[in-house]
């Protein structure tokens, strides 16, 4: 289940880094230029934060168990990651626009979380 649980973490934690350092470099002009309409929905401060949560968040699933400080902190991480994924789907809804990809990282941050959990208890 350890090696499940590395897989999976790594996968989400590019996917998580990359969206989110995107978030953080690229002015909200261009991420709404890019197709991420949802931007333009919120302030500037607002978007580099979501990015951030997204950065700390995927360093979170790996740097925790890799280091064996604190290794709780990575199934805390996919739990909370699961949260900010949750209010993407929302603000993809509620947009009228295709909420696959935040509803499958969601879903894979769910059980990265639970496998966490049963891993490091």
């Amino acid at each position: 289940m350890t090696i499940a649980l590395w897989i999976l973490n790594g996968l989400l934690a590019l996917a998580f880094v990359a969206a989110g350092a995107m978030k953080v470099a690229r002015p909200k002009s261009a991420l709404v230029a890019s197709g991420m309409g949802w931007a333009d929905d919120f302030a500037d401060p607002t978007v580099k934060l979501i990015g951030a949560a997204e950065v700390i968040g995927g360093i979170g699933l790996i740097l925790p168990l890799l280091t064996g400080i604190a290794p709780i902190l990575t199934p805390i991480a996919a739990a909370a990651l699961t949260v900010v994924m949750i209010g993407a789907v929302a603000v993809h809804v509620r947009r009228k626009e295709n909420a696959t990809p935040s509803i499958v990282l969601a879903v894979l941050s769910a059980v990265s979380a639970v496998v966490g959990f049963l891993v490091v208890l």
